[in-house]
Order: C-alpha cells, then structure tokens, then sequence
C-alpha cells in the first residue's frame, strides 16, 4: 500500500537528476567526458589525458571472428559469423589515472588498444 503516499517534490526532483547524472559501473568521467568499456586508447588519451602511469602488463589471446558477406543483389548484403576466427596475441596496458585526494583513483586495462576493465582504487593523492 505504499503507492499512496507522495513523494516531496523537491526528492522526486533530486532522484530523476541523479538517475541522469550517474554513470554506470563500467563507466567513469573524465571532466565532460566519458570512459566506457571497448574504447580505444587513443579516444581514452583524448578524453582523459596522460595516465598518472601507463605500463605493459604482459600479452593475452584474443579471439577475432572474421564475417563473411554476401552479396544479395540489388545493393542487399547479409554478414554472418561463421562460428570460427583467429587467435591473436595482443598487448595487455596498464593505465593508473590519479585524480587527486577527492576523487577516486581509476585502473584501466587495454587488450589490444581497446578498453577491457574499468577499476576502483579508492582515493587518489596529491602529486609532487
């Protein structure tokens, strides 16, 4: 019987702007823009800038399936995969990003150039 009561206006107001503002877990900003997973290094550098530190964590296997198109006709095309690809052996990236003693500190992992984990590390420090 919850469904009658009301809710004060100004909380009402307060949850629908906080369901806009937050990011999902794997997300974080960056000022005005955001870090989401399957991102490329180069878009992260660009939104975020040089990592605190930035180091090469070893390499991994990575499965790429490769599509087979077929032409239909008429300007149609279908594209399907077929089940099989090729491993690959990528870089694995490690980005540390302080944002100072406010904010929370952030580890991202890179397979290959693309953006693979997102990290909490608790607060970050000052820098000397």
């Amino acid at each position: 019987m919850l469904w009658h009561m009301k809710l004060p206006i100004p909380l009402l107001v307060a949850g629908i702007v906080l369901t806009l503002v937050c990011t999902p877990a794997h997300a974080f900003r960056c000022g005005n823009r955001i870090v989401i997973k399957n991102m490329h290094e180069a878009e992260v550098l660009r939104a975020c800038g040089e990592p605190t530190t930035m180091r090469h964590v070893g390499r991994t296997l990575r499965s790429i399936n490769i599509p087979i198109e077929r032409d239909l006709g008429g300007g149609w095309t279908t594209r399907h995969f077929p089940g099989y690809g090729i491993a690959q052996e990528v870089m694995v990236t490690e980005y540390i990003y302080n944002f100072g003693p406010r904010k929370l500190m952030r580890r991202l992992l890179f397979e290959g150039g693309i953006l693979v984990s997102i990290e909490s590390l608790g607060y970050g420090y000052h820098e000397k």
